[in-house]
């Protein structure tokens, strides 16, 4: 393999920073957006709240979590463990910012979210839990649930789509459906955002005054501020039947959005014992080059316009 010459290695060192700059942005374009969506919540409420996490504690140890997840990746991979992750909790609790966070630099193929839509005329005559079967992992995957089969528990029986005798049918069944899957190998691990009266109420006001925002405030959200103290009885009722030591409930405090993703992350990376993976050296073959190969040139009007 040739060397480089000094400049040449030089350029290269440079573009190698560059490139991983521009990966760190990612998480810093995140951040950008929830500083400016917190700035507004601040507003409406009249007051400077801000983070308990010092910004540069916060994305230190964010980096280091996800360099972590990367190697819990690595050995889910590696010995073949099917893990699966449920986010419950109610509208703007901060479930999604956690996902992102999880899976940011993850391997979609090893990693997964499953976020299923309102089931359609066929699934609502199928057995409950028959949709959420098939999303189920295979052996060397982590599936993260962005709400799950306890949707039964939580908006089909506050807003009336389901019987109480179907809560109550739910209810028997679940424990043993949720045993099923652990006797069947799988890591079974269920997490509850929990935030208060007025944190939800702040974050609705935000969405309404940000148009950026604006999508995410579903009717069924608005519904769910008339109706807090129906998804509180609901709530309580859920953790008391569904919580079993085969699969247990973890709250997250989650009126601190940076204090919850770190402390979720750092909680599931405890839940699942793993070590390093070892990995073989990669080394990049030299480029073959043919004396007749030519490259053709692309046409002008094929590129997209260069107005950055």
């Amino acid at each position: 393999m040739n060397e480089l010459s000094p400049d040449n290695a030089k350029a290269m060192h440079d573009r190698v920073r560059e490139e991983m700059l521009d990966s760190y942005d990612e998480e810093m374009e995140l951040e950008l957006d929830e500083d400016r969506i917190d700035q507004m919540a601040d507003e409406l409420a009249g007051q400077n709240a801000g983070s308990s996490v010092d910004r540069r504690t916060y994305f230190k140890e964010l980096f280091r979590l996800q360099g972590e997840l990367v190697k819990l990746q690595n050995w889910v991979q590696h010995e073949k463990l099917k893990v699966v992750v449920i986010f419950e909790g109610r509208d703007s609790a901060g479930k999604g910012g956690v996902i992102k966070r999880i899976t940011q630099r993850l391997n979609p193929r090893v990693c997964r979210v499953a976020a299923l839509p309102a089931p359609n005329e066929r699934e609502r005559t199928q057995w409950y839990f028959q949709r959420y079967v098939s999303h189920l992992p295979a052996g060397g995957e982590m599936v993260l649930f962005d709400r799950s089969w306890y949707n039964r528990a939580g908006v089909e029986r506050v807003m009336g789509f389901c019987t109480e005798s179907d809560v109550e049918e739910f209810f028997r069944t679940v424990p043993e459906f949720e045993r099923m899957l652990v006797r069947s190998g799988i890591i079974l691990i269920k997490y509850w955002f929990s935030i208060t009266d007025e944190a939800q109420h702040l974050r609705f006001s935000m969405r309404i005054a940000d148009p950026l925002k604006q999508w995410k405030l579903s009717p069924m959200d608005v519904q769910s501020r008339a109706r807090w103290e129906a998804y509180t009885k609901a709530k309580e009722a859920m953790l008391e039947h569904t919580h079993i030591p085969e699969a247990p409930w973890h709250v997250v405090q989650a009126v601190d959005k940076k204090k919850a993703r770190l402390n979720c992350i750092a909680h599931l990376l405890e839940q699942i014992p793993y070590g390093e993976v070892p990995q073989d050296e990669v080394i990049l073959p030299p480029r073959v080059r043919n004396p007749d190969y030519f490259r053709k040139p692309v046409p002008p009007e094929m590129y997209v316009p260069e107005k950055y």
